[in-house]
């Protein structure tokens, strides 16, 4: 088989083979199963095109991309291998023909798009011709709660079950422990599939993250980027992207950096197909600067020369931003991510995630679900560890840990010894106090005012004024106590509500927190200047992530029963339980169905539906 291999390769028009790909490819042949992770560029296509060519019958590749499906047949044609594809774009006699070469059986690869697969006429078919091989390309698609979700990619369960025989292999460049268990419940594959996860670490991408006050700081922040990386317009360093949040956004800042002199360009939604075309035909050949965009952009983008990418608004989850800030760099060289974030884009999230423009109202499973993977960027942005080791921890890729980039913000700020002072627990219990005070009645500002012990006329209107909370961060500065009131929001102490105005909430968990019922694992926000607080800030949540195990057995086998589980009950994984519970499962190991409650995650119906199952994990790992 190894010979096989090796020719194959050479027939794609390989020299060698890129780290994992072996493995990859020799896994899915002897395995029949793999879902394997890669960033876009890390050559996922060539573990399916290789198994394609050793393979009797037409190996079958879903792709909602059709642009990739156009070169990656063009490039295959080149090689002297039969390939086709089928999507909507095409002419109906032009998709008669191929059709009509596929159940001759004259195609080696048929790469179709996700919506065909509802065509009666092609399941039919389907069923005439030997398929050795099922590719999913872009899994994560099947995930309902996964930052791109496709609907027709529904229809790959029914389909695998169907082609019975084949080998399958699901490929994706963005998905979590969590997603990736949903991607195997919903194509019908069995929990102990392999998984491979390659490839994420960019040491080459010096990540940032800058909490900003307004719009100017936000521009200032493109500024200095553009500066740093490219120096000048037209200079022939390479381009940028700026991802802007809203379309109106994107065409301000575009307007702007024009005015500078950048060849800036706008592309969104919302414009004509002709105009996003030639902005992407521009950015592509080399006639812009700078593209500002929603992430719109991006999809099948592949320019090696993108030196920096800025976000002027966090994005929904580290998958969409590591996807999107993932564009820079891609030809080894330095280049530069910056995300732009502030405390206002938290209730503003939770606002659209609950009231989503023009669409249905979300379930609120679907709204908690997207509003914890907002937290974990927000988590992510605000420090703590390196920046590429914590998101390699994210991803599951602990094989490809930095250990220190020595690139990113953090690292850079990692050399200050000296700490806050603060007690944090006490801290965590007064900011919270301060919730409890206004739960469901006003938002950040009043909560800020109470505590810092500011007369207004509504506190004073609902006795908040004599109450013994009110004033009880006087001696702290208006900006910390609302730095402060944010990161009790991404531990989930508090929370909003999806109102036209969110509100503050107390959530049950800041409950116990602030009674004392339950640990206060945080970190506040420094007292003394930025700077030296962000080193000693990140200093010591490095040595707490650098002590963690890089792998942990029992956090496996909960994702296995999370799967039996969710699969049990015809459920989505994420119904059952998220990650950050498992993980404080592996971690507390609880013991009873009362200890279980202690856990986040763990109220009282999901003890009951699921905790028996858990507890049996946890014992028999123990034993």
């Amino acid at each position: 088989m190894s010979l096989d291999l090796d020719a194959a390769l050479v027939r794609l028009g390989h020299a060698s083979f890129r780290p994992g790909q072996r493995e990859a490819v020799e896994t899915l042949l002897a395995q029949r199963r793999l879902l394997l992770v890669a960033p876009t560029g890390g050559g996922k296509s060539l573990c399916y095109q290789l198994p394609a060519l050793l393979l009797p019958g037409t190996t079958l590749v879903v792709s909602p991309l059709i642009a990739l499906m156009q070169d990656q047949v063009a490039a295959l044609a080149a090689r002297g291998v039969a390939a086709s594809f089928l999507a909507s774009t095409l002419a109906p006699d032009e998709l008669r023909e191929r059709l009509a070469r596929y159940g001759r059986g004259e195609l080696r690869l048929l790469y179709v798009a996700p919506e065909r697969l509802a065509s009666g006429t092609f399941r039919e078919a389907l069923r005439r011709v030997p398929c050795p091989l099922v590719a999913v390309d872009e899994a994560h698609c099947i995930s309902e709660w996964g930052h791109d979700f496709r609907p027709d990619y529904l229809q790959l369960g029914p389909l695998i079950a169907q082609l019975s025989d084949a080998r399958v292999l699901a490929c994706t460049a963005t998905a979590t422990p969590i997603v990736r268990d949903e991607i195997l419940t919903r194509l019908g594959l069995p929990g102990d599939t392999p998984q491979l996860v390659r490839g994420f670490a960019r040491p080459n991408l010096a990540l940032r993250a800058t909490e900003v006050s307004g719009g100017r700081e936000r521009q200032q922040a493109v500024d200095a980027a553009l500066r740093e990386t490219l120096v000048e317009p037209r200079g022939g360093r390479g381009c940028a992207i700026v991802y802007a949040p809203t379309r109106r956004a994107a065409e301000q800042e575009s307007e702007r950096l024009a005015d500078g002199g950048w060849r800036a360009e706008v592309y969104h939604a919302g414009l004509g197909a002709a105009s996003r075309a030639t902005a992407q035909e521009r950015f592509m050949s080399g006639g812009l600067d700078v593209i500002c965009a929603t992430n719109a952009f991006g999809m099948g983008i592949d320019r090696a020369d993108v030196r920096a990418v800025v976000h002027l608004g966090p994005p929904g989850s580290i998958e969409a931003y590591y996807q999107e800030v993932g564009r820079a760099g891609r030809d080894g060289r330095d280049a530069v991510g910056v995300l732009c974030w502030s405390q206002a884009d938290l209730p503003l999230r939770r606002h659209l995630l609950e009231q989503p423009l023009g669409a249905p109202a979300p379930s609120p499973e679907l709204v908690e679900h997207k509003w914890a993977l907002f937290l974990e960027l927000i988590r992510w942005a605000e420090g703590g560890s390196c920046r590429h080791d914590a998101i390699l921890r994210y991803f599951g890729d602990e094989a490809e840990t930095l250990h220190g980039c020595g690139r990113c913000d953090v690292c850079l700020a990692l050399g200050d010894e000296s700490g806050t002072g603060a007690d944090a627990v006490d801290l965590a219990r007064r900011v919270l106090s301060g919730v409890a005070r206004v739960h469901r009645r006003y938002g950040l500002k009043q909560a800020v005012r109470l505590l810092r012990g500011e007369t207004e006329e509504r506190l004073e209107r609902d006795g908040l004024t004599r109450v013994a909370t009110f004033g009880a961060l006087r001696d702290r500065p208006a900006d910390w106590i609302a730095r402060a009131l944010g990161r009790c929001v991404t531990a989930g102490w508090a929370g909003f509500t999806g109102d036209e105005r969110p509100v503050l909430l107390l959530t049950d968990e800041g409950r116990r927190v602030m009674r004392g019922e339950a640990p206060a694992r945080w970190l506040p926000p420094p007292a003394q200047p930025a700077r030296s607080a962000r080193r000693s800030e990140a200093r010591r949540a490095a040595l707490k992530a650098a002590a963690e195990p890089a792998d942990d057995p029992l956090f496996e086998a909960l994702r296995r029963e999370r799967i039996a589980l969710a699969r049990a009950q015809g459920v989505p994984a994420y119904v059952v339980a998220h990650d950050r519970t498992l993980r404080e499962l592996a971690e507390q190991r609880p013991g009873s169905a009362e200890a279980l409650r202690a856990i986040s995650g763990f109220g009282g119906r999901k003890v009951e539906q699921f905790g028996e199952a858990f507890l049996k994990v946890i014992a028999a790992y123990a034993a």
